[in-house]
């Protein structure tokens, strides 16, 4: 008997990790084959030793919605090495959906999200991993120790935005922080159970907790192709992170309608006095039409922070899916 669990401990002792990594692409043609080039070397490296500490890997490939040859990339790379896995959906849902397929899709006691344009450097995956087996965190993240390259005025915005809302949140959101990370699988399925559709993956990697180490590393620019992330999309997305953890805004919005209200009711009384006192009730239109204004102003502002926490709402409860798929490397297979 003793022999016997000696022998299923020995088993456990020698199985090998998996390491899955996720990988959302949009329109990235040009970024895949050099991003397969420089993974595929890392692969390798961390593959090599004795049996003990061989890894094996999957690349799961999330086309989201690509309009050009992303799609037939991935479909090439997967014939040509069985490590590559791909999703594709049916139209473009988002980084954040892809993030979710990814993650959903992923098989390894290891899990890591990547970009696929080289500003997540894969160089760091090795030691990402040696610090999981190796001490007690149950993620390794990433985050830009400088911001070289990037135009100022991005890069103001992007700081103003971790300052506000570590400010108005609980949730620590580290600045620089980017969604490159290592994962061990207790931590994956905790954030796979936060199925919701309004997603913000950064708060949610805080949000669920565990511990987690973090890296820095120089700003890398694009290995190729233009950045898909406009400043009218950072803006959106900054969105989603400020109304998905934190209701600080609406706290605002009811503190300044108090405070307006109880503004009001003295100028009432102002009024009042005034004419009873002097008895010129026309004088003082121009000052009464502005503050009218900045009523109404401060009234449709509160009205639309409402407006977005209800449209929030709105779309959790049609409980539509996240992403669609139209392809998968698994449907391939069957055919």
């Amino acid at each position: 008997m003793a022999d016997k669990i000696e022998r299923e401990d020995n088993r456990r002792d020698w199985q090998m990790d998996k390491i899955s990594v996720v990988v959302p692409c949009w329109n990235e043609e040009e970024a895949l084959p050099i991003y397969y080039r420089e993974m595929n070397q890392v692969m390798e490296r961390m593959s090599q030793g004795t049996e003990k500490e061989t890894l094996d890997f999957e690349l799961i490939f999330v086309d989201d919605g690509s309009s050009d040859g992303t799609y037939r990339i991935m479909k090439e790379l997967n014939l040509r090495d069985a490590r590559c896995r791909y999703l594709s959906f049916s139209r473009n849902f988002g980084k954040e959906a892809a993030i979710y397929a990814g993650l959903k899709a992923a098989t390894g006691d290891y899990v890591a999200v990547m970009d696929v344009d080289l500003q997540d450097p894969p160089a760091l995956l090795p030691d990402m991993y040696d610090i999981l087996k190796n001490e007690a965190y149950d993620s390794v993240a990433t985050k830009r120790s400088t911001r070289t390259g990037e135009p100022r005025i991005r890069s103001f915005l992007s700081e103003s935005f971790y300052k506000l809302v570590n400010k108005i949140s609980k949730t620590e959101i580290v600045s620089g922080a980017r969604d490159y990370r290592l994962m061990n699988r207790k931590m994956v399925d905790a954030v796979l159970d936060m199925s919701e559709y309004n997603r913000f993956s950064k708060g949610i990697f805080g949000w669920v907790g565990f511990r987690t180490k973090w890296l820095e590393f120089e700003n890398v620019e694009r290995s190729a192709g233009e950045t898909k992330w406009s400043l009218k999309k950072l803006f959106c997305y900054s969105m989603e992170g400020i109304t998905g953890f934190s209701v600080a805004p609406l706290s605002l919005a009811s503190i300044v309608g108090v405070l307006f209200c109880g503004l009001s009711f003295f100028m009432i009384l102002v009024i009042i006095v005034r004419t009873l006192v002097w008895g010129d009730p026309v004088s003082g239109w121009p000052s009464l039409a502005c503050i009218i204004f900045m009523v109404s102003g401060v009234q449709l502002l509160c009205t639309g922070i409402v407006g977005q926490y209800l449209s929030k709402t709105y779309l959790e409860t049609k409980h539509r899916p996240i992403f669609i798929l139209k392809d998968s490397s698994e449907e391939g297979e069957k055919r």
